[in-house]
């Protein structure tokens, strides 16, 4: 209480000191030691007022050349970080450009109006090879073998992913459609001992079970019509390496003893064959759905269950961890740029504002559409909100959405209503009304025709 006692008197006794001086000479003063720094001041129309000598050695340009001019063209944003600090792309007077960081002060008049501002500006300390990267996707931590995330409840993913990829244990990832389940099942086999030996992946939502099984499992010639030749399955091809098997709760149950055994005995029989073989393979499912209801439900066997189950990953959806998704934004922003058909420098704020208040359904998965649909659109270094897909536009029908996230529970009738309203939301397409409703193309496909819509 007593150090916040003193620093409350210093305060006053400092504001005293200053109400001796007049403020234009104070300013002219300060203003004349700061001249080396790159420091330069605005009206309230971001007319320049004042030019340091500083900011003519950083940007070259002069000082009779700038101040009376709207600054704002000088330059654009490119980032601001999660400290709310600005990074700025900087035309120089010789045609080139320098990225800096920039801080400002408002000003206000003696009615509390605005009057201008005071801004300063630095080079940053670490060079960007991209400028249209921001600083943020520069940092190596934030990309955790190919998934990108500074939010501090995926560090604990991180690690139980690297716990997880020294042993030889059957992994089970847990989340939304779009969340990234694959990009950890691909990090567990970088980081296992089976690195070098093949990762292959199949959706076990997206076959027929007789297609499945042949597969999974290969078959011989004559096992079936069609059959002219012999197949090797995946656990075949994957023998020494990783196997990902994507929504395994779609898996039929017939299927699911013939899982079982290989993942018991470590060999299988493939369609119409009838001899067994051995079969070295580390298994990593993933589901969006919960296995245990899907075992109470009669749907799934619990001893292949707590086979699949030995360590479970919980990814959470995107909007549980927001600080991920300016970063993600940028890096597939990045990603298009690359393509030259579009260069995007900057997010409107109008947009960005949109963006990191949505709830994102669809996850990661959605987000990457909605930067490709913002490409294919628009044009023009800025991403603008009109550049957005409609539900971005109308708030109101994405607020009626955002139950269908738990599509299990809710009941016939209701879910009708939600793939109706998905399905105009997204004018007809299919694939952005499943990603509204946090569905797999599959499951909302199926749920189309159990529904007759």
């Amino acid at each position: 209480m007593k150090q916040k006692n003193q620093s409350a008197a210093f305060v006053i006794d400092h504001s005293a000191w200053l109400a001796q001086f007049d403020c234009a000479t104070l300013l002219s003063k300060m203003l004349g030691l700061c001249e080396p720094t790159a420091i330069y001041i605005v009206d309230k129309n971001q007319q320049v007022l004042y030019w340091s000598l500083g900011m003519e050695k950083l940007t070259g340009l002069r000082h009779e050349d700038v101040v009376g001019k709207v600054c704002l063209d000088e330059y654009a944003i490119v980032e601001v970080d999660d400290n709310n600090e600005q990074f700025v792309k900087l035309s120089q007077a010789n045609g080139g450009k320098i990225e800096l960081k920039k801080m400002i002060q408002i000003l206000a008049d003696s009615v509390g109006s605005f009057a201008g501002g005071i801004g300063s500006l630095a080079e940053r300390s670490e060079v960007v090879a991209n400028v249209f990267l921001p600083k943020a996707l520069a940092t190596s931590r934030q990309n955790f073998h190919g998934i990108l995330s500074r939010s501090p409840i995926m560090r604990n993913v991180f690690q139980i992913i690297q716990n997880a990829a020294e042993t030889e244990a059957t992994v089970l990832v847990r989340g939304e459609s779009g969340s990234g389940k694959e990009l950890v099942a691909k990090a567990i086999h970088a980081l296992s001992a089976r690195s070098n030996a093949p990762f292959l992946a199949v959706n076990c939502a997206a076959l027929s079970s007789n297609l499945l099984e042949s597969e999974l499992f290969g078959h011989v010639r004559g096992a079936f019509t069609g059959a002219v030749k012999d197949h090797s399955g995946l656990f075949q091809r994957a023998n020494g390496g990783t196997l990902f098997l994507d929504e395994v709760a779609e898996l039929p149950l017939e299927l699911q003893a013939k899982l079982l055994r290989v993942l018991q005995e470590r060999n299988y029989i493939p369609v119409g064959g009838n001899r067994t073989i051995d079969v070295d393979v580390r298994i990593v499912a993933a589901t969006h759905r919960s296995l245990r209801e899907e075992v109470k439900n009669g749907q799934f066997r619990e001893d292949l269950m707590y086979r699949l189950r030995v360590v479970p990953i919980f990814l959470p959806p995107l909007r549980e961890r927001r600080e991920d998704i300016s970063l993600l934004i940028w890096h597939f922003i990045t990603r298009h740029n690359d393509g030259r058909v579009r260069i995007i420098e900057k997010i409107d704020p109008q947009a960005m504002r949109v963006l990191l208040d949505y709830s994102w359904p669809g996850n990661v998965r959605e987000l990457h559409n909605v930067v490709e649909y913002a490409f294919a659109v628009g044009r023009g270094a800025t991403l603008r909100l009109s550049e957005l897909p409609p539900e971005f536009r109308e708030p109101r029908v994405a607020e009626v959405l955002k139950q269908p996230q738990h599509a299990p529970s809710l009941n016939p009738e209701d879910e009708v209503s939600a793939i109706r309203q998905a399905l105009g939301q997204s004018h007809g397409r299919a694939g952005m009304a499943a990603s509204l409703l946090g569905m797999s193309r599959v499951t909302f496909w199926r749920k189309r025709k159990l529904y007759g819509l």
